[in-house]
């Protein structure tokens, strides 16, 4: 892929939706302490919370604990999590990619609660866009498709003419079933391990070019952010 080379054939899309953790910012360091941290406290092994990047931690609690447990290890990481946003940062072309998209429906649908989503956009000192969907907002989170349904709704365009940008395999599975296009990034996932339309390195590696009516395509480029 070269520089100027059109993705997606040169399709535009009516909105774009983002998760955020390893897509717009990272959290990374972050989330690993917060989550060593609990797994030591309440029993958990390393192999056990394998595969869970991208969902909702009630989730993760309610499949590797028994259920009396749960509602604790859903506070207790909720707890540790807010209390550590050092580190957290925009990755590459975050912060151009919500300046180009100005005027674009856009969106953040992520498996973060809504206080943790405020607190990691906030450390970051990346502007969200104004539709942002969080894990207190759906019943059922990634790898189900309702956050990017209820993303597309809020937006008010229909989901199949959106684009998801995920960087996780769960994501991007919850993505394929609202009928969403994916564009994957290669932040915190092999590249081996992603299924998706079009992947690229991070988000340093694409513009967005607004178009008539308020849609976009994009294009890759040879100089990451």
């Amino acid at each position: 892929m070269s520089s100027g080379d059109a993705l997606f054939g040169g399709r535009d899309f009516a909105a774009v939706i983002f998760d955020m953790d390893g897509t717009l910012i990272d959290s990374t360091p972050a989330v690993n302490r917060s989550w060593t941290t609990w797994a030591t406290e309440f029993g958990v092994t390393r192999e056990q919370l394998d595969g869970n990047h991208g969902v909702p931690a009630a989730a993760i609690a309610a499949k590797v604990l028994p259920a009396d447990r749960v509602a604790e290890a859903v506070a207790r990481i909720a707890a540790l999590e807010l209390a550590d946003v050092e580190g957290v940062v925009p990755l590459p072309g975050a912060v151009r990619a919500m300046a180009e998209l100005a005027g674009v429906p856009h969106a953040i649908a992520t498996s973060s609660t809504a206080p943790l989503a405020a607190a990691r956009l906030a450390a970051s000192e990346l502007a969200p866009p104004d539709v942002l969907v969080t894990a207190d907002d759906v019943e059922r989170g990634k790898p189900a498709p309702d956050p990017f349904l209820l993303a597309a709704r809020r937006l008010g365009v229909d989901p199949g003419d959106c684009l998801v940008v995920e960087d996780a395999p769960q994501g991007l599975v919850a993505a394929r079933a609202a009928g969403c296009t994916t564009l994957a990034v290669i932040t915190t996932t092999a590249r081996d391990e992603l299924s998706a339309d079009a992947i690229v390195p991070d988000l340093g590696a694409v513009r967005w070019q607004p178009r008539d009516g308020g849609r976009v395509a994009l294009a890759a480029v040879d100089q990451p952010e």
